[in-house]
């Protein structure tokens, strides 16, 4: 009997098998009528699906930039949870290394001390964003260690790691390692700080063995690797150009997970901290893995930030096929929520944190903020001003004031009884469709990951719905006996279309989505149940005093608080020997300017022969044995330009791909080291020559004309 009909040993299925087997038998017929019995049993069977963060650095506490990963991960598990999936959600801290130690060190505290500390307020973060992850993995955990351990020896027993020396320029917080010809000034190319020279015995990892097989699977899975042009970031800046072995051990500090056949030497970062994803759900090296493991493994989706996109579709896939696992189905590189004048640092002072937020605006109103604004694939951007116009526009008038309405005039007019009278008018359809079509279409925009474009969808419905109410006018209705029928079938369709609308908000607002359904008396609907409109029981009581979701703010008022706060802030640093708090009394510090001198004027006519368009950057690489240059593809409309543009010192390739920017398109084509430019972008400098990209305030389509 064929392996394919081995399928169960229920007693049908034990009466197909024996059928099977007798002589003359249509084992065909026999085969299809056991997949279908099989298919009927699993119908309802969940299929696992598993979802991981990057572990967050345990080195203080994380900004809301930070957080927005974790919000954002949530929302998708929560998402796969309603369509029935058997999700494994995973988060947790990375725990070791040189930075660390120091931090320790300057505290006063042993490491171990330290990431305590800090792991536990990293985990207070991500439960105050109500966030519902299965696991909190950290590394100093001693299972987790332990195989570390394991890997390690496997790896180096099979010839894929080897001991050798490494010297070069080290920058502690980055920790890693560059050559002359990366530095950028004489610093560290990715943050800007001092390196140091360095040389040590370590081990390292051949990654070159195995480059062509990952290339292969990338160009065989072009959806392994999303957004695509994070794809051909890693492609063309890093695969197709060479891959160099990776250090992977260090003997320099002592805060890591020690090698174990030779212990002077600790377990560099990626390879202890990357093997989370398959430690946490129990892997054992030597082949005795935990049911999660086999159940879950392979990841379904490994989301991450866009600054270590490298670490995990480079390092990490490799690492697994050295260790014959699967790879990961997806690796998603979010974009960063950036405030005002760039990403988040603590050394630019200019850092929100999530609880601040939330003492502003409550927990539903941050987690809405974070996944409405965040693009696709650009940098979104945060502050107090754009935070309160949402909260007033979308959050208080939008979704607040309609709940509130709806169930006001169900108690004003019937008492709090829902009831579908079946008096229908041509209106009516239109809301419907229009609330089952955001159902498909936030399905899709969620399958590809589109978060901000699925709540923009469901916020279609309430929309929708408050048009409704103009359209039907229920207060003009309510004054005619006639019309009491229709008056109720109105309310009805408003009652469903919330309904339909705060269960499909539940995985992005899940409390918010909570509260608007207890006051309808309606129990929250699966992805399943809403292909149809009107499964709202008829006849149903809603609450009697309807609760505000939202309240208004005042932007002067927040803004006055946060001055305060600020202030606060200011003093606390100054007394603890950080920083010195300004004097109140002391005149405010003119912002800087810069005066140039004027050039010859020109008329209209001059600069109407330039010609200014967005372009967007879909690759960008350094132009070899040049320390200025950078060689950019840029999209304009229809087009891929090549431009060089003179910003290495300011810009890395990496941080350039993605982003939209001002570019002059009719100039000359030039011949710069070698490298032909068909345009300029354009930047602005500053006093000291620091350069910024001019880009657009909001989001527009390449070849959009700059006028």
């Amino acid at each position: 009997m064929p392996a394919a009909l081995l399928l169960t040993n229920t007693p049908e299925t034990l009466i197909l098998k024996a059928i099977a087997a007798a002589p003359g038998t249509n084992i065909a017929a026999c085969r299809r009528s056991m997949e279908m019995r099989e298919r009927k049993m699993c119908k309802n069977c969940k299929k696992p699906y598993y979802i991981t963060t990057a572990i967050a650095y345990a080195s203080g506490k994380p900004h809301i930039g930070n957080t927005y990963e974790i919000v954002l991960a949530d929302a998708i598990a929560r998402y796969k949870r309603a369509q029935g999936r058997d999700v494994f959600f995973q988060t947790g801290t990375d725990e070791h290394g040189q930075k660390i130690e120091e931090k320790a060190e300057a505290a006063g505290v042993t490491p171990q001390e330290f990431v305590d500390k800090a792991a536990a307020e990293i985990k207070r973060i991500w439960d105050l964003m109500n966030t519902s992850y299965d696991k909190f993995i950290r590394t100093t955990d001693k299972d987790h260690e332990a195989q570390v351990q394991k890997i390690f020896k496997r790896l180096y027993d099979q010839g894929d790691i080897y001991k050798g020396y490494y010297e070069g320029l080290y920058c502690t917080p980055c920790e890693s390692f560059f050559t002359e010809s990366q530095l950028v000034d004489g610093k560290c190319p990715d943050c800007g700080r001092e390196v140091k020279p360095a040389k040590e015995e370590a081990y390292f990892f051949r990654m070159s063995k195995y480059a062509p097989r990952l290339i292969d699977y990338i160009n065989e899975h072009p959806e392994f690797i999303q957004p695509v042009s994070r794809k051909n970031e890693m492609m063309n800046n890093f695969l197709l150009p060479g891959l160099q072995d990776l250090c992977v051990s260090r003997t320099s500090f002592d805060w890591g997970i020690p090698v174990g056949f030779d212990p002077k030497h600790v377990t560099y970062v990626w390879l202890d901290a990357l093997t989370n994803y398959i430690t946490g759900l129990g892997y054992d090296c030597d082949g005795n893995s935990a049911p999660a493991f086999e159940k879950y493994w392979p990841a379904d989706l490994h989301l991450i930030g866009k600054d270590i996109i490298r670490f995990h579709t480079i390092y990490w896939p490799i690492f697994l096929m050295a260790l014959d696992l699967p790879l990961p189905k997806q690796v998603f590189g979010h974009p960063w929520l950036l405030q005002g004048d760039g990403k988040m640092s603590k050394s630019k002072g200019n850092v929100l944190y999530a609880d601040t937020l939330v003492d502003f605006f409550g927990v539903d109103a941050v987690r809405y903020f974070v996944l409405h604004e965040m693009p696709f694939e650009n940098d979104g951007v945060i502050s107090w001003e754009l935070m309160v116009e949402r909260m007033n526009s979308d959050l208080a008038n939008i979704l607040g004031n309609l709940v509130n309405r709806t169930i006001s005039m169900s108690n004003k007019y019937f008492g709090g009884i829902v009831e579908d009278k079946g008096v229908s008018e041509e209106v009516d359809q239109d809301l419907k469709d229009t609330v089952l079509a955001a159902v498909k279409k936030t399905d899709a925009k969620m399958e590809e990951l589109r978060v901000a474009d699925a709540i923009t969808e469901i916020f279609g419905i309430f929309r929708r719905s408050n048009k409704y109410i103009d359209e039907t006018a229920p207060w003009t209705l309510a004054k005619d006996e006639t019309k009491k029928d229709r008056l109720a079938t109105v309310l009805y369709n408003l009652t469903e279309a919330i309904t339909i609308g705060a269960s499909l908000l539940e995985s992005f607002m899940p409390e918010t989505a909570e509260r608007i359904l207890k006051q309808l008396n309606a129990e929250k609907r699966v992805l399943d149940e809403m292909d149809t409109f009107g499964k709202y029981v008829s006849g149903t009581k809603v609450t009697e005093k309807p609760e505000i979701l939202f309240a208004r703010m005042d932007l002067k008022e927040v803004m006055d608080k946060v001055e305060v706060m600020h202030q606060a802030e200011q003093k606390a640093l100054g007394e603890s020997g950080q920083a010195v708090a300004q004097d109140e009394k002391a005149p405010k510090e003119e912002k800087p300017v810069i005066d140039l001198p004027a050039k010859e004027e020109i008329t209209y006519d001059d600069f109407a022969k330039l010609q200014f368009q967005v372009g967007e950057i879909i690759a960008c690489e350094a132009v070899p044995k040049s320390k200025k240059l950078l060689c950019s593809k840029v999209q304009i409309g229809s087009q891929v330009r090549q431009i060089v543009s003179g910003i290495k010192a300011h810009y890395s390739p990496e941080e350039m791909v993605g982003k939209k920017v001002m570019v002059v398109t009719n100039l000359k084509p030039a011949k710069l080291a070698g490298q032909i430019s068909e345009g300029m972008i354009l930047c602005a400098e500053d006093a000291e020559g620091k350069l910024s990209l001019m880009v657009p305030e909001r989001d527009m389509p390449a070849g959009a004309e700059i006028c």
